[in-house]
């Protein structure tokens, strides 16, 4: 299981405790410092929809103008935006067996998914 996201994020801490504490072994990939590739953001958008994939609702979105957001309007101009500001990609994102599977933290999803 890999958990993608950045240290300093309050949701991103809170999936960590919740796997922590229900013992679920995670390797935490960190694209702040590692980085995301265009492919790996083309699977996410695949599985999640790439509008659900940018964090509309973040400070680096929300710094844009209204014009440089409504730019990134395909899945080619949001591969473009988020290789260059992984801060913009909602986290955490987690996957299982290499195919995503949770997109944000919400506890009862994580049950849902990985109490199974």
């Amino acid at each position: 299981m890999k958990l993608y996201g950045i240290p300093n994020c309050n949701t991103v801490k809170k999936a960590q405790d919740w796997l922590k504490e229900n013992q679920v072994e995670f390797e935490f990939h960190d694209f702040k410092k590692k980085g995301i590739t265009a492919e790996k953001l083309t699977e996410w958008f695949n599985t999640f929809g790439w509008e659900k994939v940018i964090n509309k609702s973040g400070l680096t979105f929300k710094k844009l103008s209204k014009e440089e957001q409504a730019e990134i309007n395909s899945p080619d101009k949001a591969i473009s935006y988020l290789m260059q500001n992984t801060s913009a990609i909602k986290r955490p994102i987690v996957e299982q067996d290499h195919k995503a599977i949770l997109l944000g933290f919400a506890a009862e999803n994580y049950e849902a998914e990985l109490k199974k």
